[in-house]
């Protein structure tokens, strides 16, 4: 990647007429209202709560419908982010991760990420939904969401082919029907992504997917899907208050099309907080060790955008934006981008049974910032580098070479 500066660690990171409207879907018949600060006011079998709560947050507040003609799915719009489970962050338990997953979704933070490639993470989710089953009402159920992606190989996309690849996930996950399918592609000049894409349309209609989504599309190739007239919801992006790409090209395609916007990186794997704050990382042994896949790969965009010094500019100004408002920086960061045109959800990576951000995750959903807010956080990001400019449009930092 010598054009960008940039080299992944992993293959793909989280790879996403349409309307775009807030949701009143079943959950909504576990209460009106849920409580963030940690908790969603559901109760475990043994009576205990599964958290506190300070501040009431609606229901249509937490939640957003993503559609396109007949095809919608609702989801929350703070999602669980499972690349975490793949490796590189530590041991995962199987039964500690499922408990966790408990914990997320009894707390409202109902709607998981996850791909073919992360490791065990559709299997962890063929568990945690039976547990569900098992020990949660019918319509607490109807309020979780499963969304996996697809990131085949460049190899001739036939109809058996790609069926033989969902169903993979479907047996893994344990559903009828996967809740969305984010579907990858490395090499633009192979058009077999229209031939998939169709195919696994044709495998919507079916009822073996509910919707059909992409992830780390550009706006160029996005127009063509469309022109296509395959009717994919969303598309997963790298967005945070650092990489603003998906606001310049994409956000203009979205508003014409209704495509919405599902972010990932929005917390720079744990960059945008207050553990880096006031940290020298050229200082050798100084500051907080890099040592996770993500914090590695977001590092290397902060060096694209405007180097160490003024990314503590930036963690200084959230940093008040968060004692303004008695939040954390990362909530404050997931704010932002959730603000976003276009953005109907916002990735948090989670750590399953290692460590846990539920309260910082729901906060977000009470936190409203004001106009001096927003200045102050852009009067630092616009010291920093275009990075449409420097790296290119929505995914091109897995294709360039």
């Amino acid at each position: 990647m010598a054009a960008t500066g940039l080299s992944l660690p992993h293959s793909v990171s989280t790879f996403p007429p349409i309307t775009f409207a807030s949701s009143s879907f079943s959950a909504s018949k576990i209460g009106a209202k849920r409580r963030t600060c940690g908790g969603g006011g559901w109760r475990n079998p043994r009576g205990a709560a599964a958290a506190r709560c300070c501040t009431a947050v609606a229901e249509k507040d937490r939640t957003v419908t993503l559609k396109n003609g007949n095809d919608s799915l609702d989801i929350c719009r703070i999602l669980n982010g499972m690349w975490q489970t793949s490796g590189g962050w530590g041991r995962i338990d199987r039964n500690d991760a499922v408990e966790a997953m408990l914990k997320h979704a009894d707390a409202g933070l109902t709607t998981f990420d996850m791909a073919d490639h992360y490791g065990p993470a559709e299997d962890l989710f063929g568990i945690f939904i039976n547990r569900v089953r098992r020990e949660r009402p019918p319509e607490y159920l109807e309020s979780v969401r499963g969304l996996t992606k697809w990131v085949p190989p460049p190899v001739k996309m036939t109809s058996s082919f790609v069926r033989q690849n969902i169903d993979v996930s479907r047996k893994r996950m344990d559903v009828a029907s996967l809740d969305m399918l984010q579907f990858h592609w490395w090499d633009y000049s192979n058009l077999g992504y229209l031939d998939a894409l169709k195919h696994l349309t044709d495998l919507k209609e079916e009822g073996k997917i509910k919707t059909v989504a992409l992830t780390n599309f550009d706006t160029e190739r996005l127009h063509i899907i469309l022109e296509n007239g395959i009717p994919v919801v969303s598309n997963q992006v790298q967005h945070s208050i650092v990489d603003m790409r998906p606001q310049q090209k994409m956000a203009e395609l979205c508003l014409q099309s209704g495509v919405k916007l599902i972010t990932y990186g929005t917390v720079m794997g744990g960059l945008l907080s207050e553990k880096f704050l006031d940290t020298n990382l050229m200082i050798p042994f100084s500051g907080p060790p890099l040592n996770t896949p993500s914090l590695q790969k977001y590092k290397r965009m902060v060096d694209v955008w405007g180097g160490w010094s003024l990314f503590q500019e930036l963690l200084q100004a959230l940093k008040k934006v968060a004692n303004k408002h008695g939040v954390s920086i990362p909530t404050v960061a997931a704010k932002y981008v959730l603000d976003q045109p276009c953005v109907a959800g916002a990735m948090i990576g989670v750590r399953l049974g290692l460590s846990e951000h539920i309260k910082d995750s729901n906060n977000v959903f009470s936190l409203a910032l004001d106009q001096e807010d927003m200045d102050r956080i852009r009067d630092i990001t616009k010291k920093g580098k275009d990075l449409q400019n420097a790296i290119g449009d929505c995914g091109d930092e897995y294709r360039r070479a």
